[in-house]
């Protein structure tokens, strides 16, 4: 099964200070990845081409890295997992960016299975708190998507009644300029 999935949210900054949250991935300063409720994006060096890490139970490397512009991700896990993930961002004019996220891969074995019903509503709810959380640090008003009852079942079974609920992100005092966003790297 082919898989083709994006998840984009235009914002109001421009695309130096987007570009920033990008390159904050899986910093200690992380101010574009949820992992205030989803497991930590961690990898075993800054990010850069050739560092691997992931997320959960989901693996991959940073396969190209064009910093505050675009991060592609080649998944290593799990099984049947064959393609990329990968956040780009993309200038429309001074004052507004497009950060996008794109999943391509095809699924083969248990994926075409696990990816319908685990995988992609878990995907689907992260990426958009992603999303909400890069506006919310960006000064933009956050767009909240409830998670589904599915996916808040799958996280209440997952975590053995664990689970934490959302939370809708902090809104930021836009940062006075692009340096404000450094990420701290672990």
């Amino acid at each position: 099964m082919n898989v083709l999935n994006i998840h984009k949210r235009e914002v109001t900054a421009d695309a130096e200070q987007v570009g920033k949250l990008l390159d904050s991935l899986a910093s200690r300063k992380d101010l574009l990845f949820p992992f205030e409720r989803w497991p930590r994006m961690i990898f075993d060096r800054p990010l850069a081409v050739g560092a691997r890490g992931g997320h959960g139970p989901i693996r991959y490397f940073v396969e190209a890295y064009a910093p505050g512009r675009q991060a592609t991700f080649r998944f290593t896990g799990p099984s049947g997992f064959d393609g990329y993930h990968q956040f780009e961002v993309l200038s429309l004019d001074e004052q507004s960016t497009l950060l996008r996220h794109t999943l391509k891969m095809r699924a083969r074995g248990l994926a075409l299975l696990s990816w319908p019903l685990i995988f992609r509503p878990l995907h689907d709810a992260l990426l958009e708190d992603a999303l909400a959380k890069a506006e919310a640090a960006l000064g933009n008003t956050p767009t909240v998507v409830p998670w589904s009852p599915w996916v808040r079942g799958l996280r209440w079974v997952l975590t053995g009644g664990k689970a934490r609920k959302q939370v809708v992100p902090r809104l930021r005092q836009p940062a006075e300029k692009a340096e404000d966003l450094i990420p701290d790297y672990q």
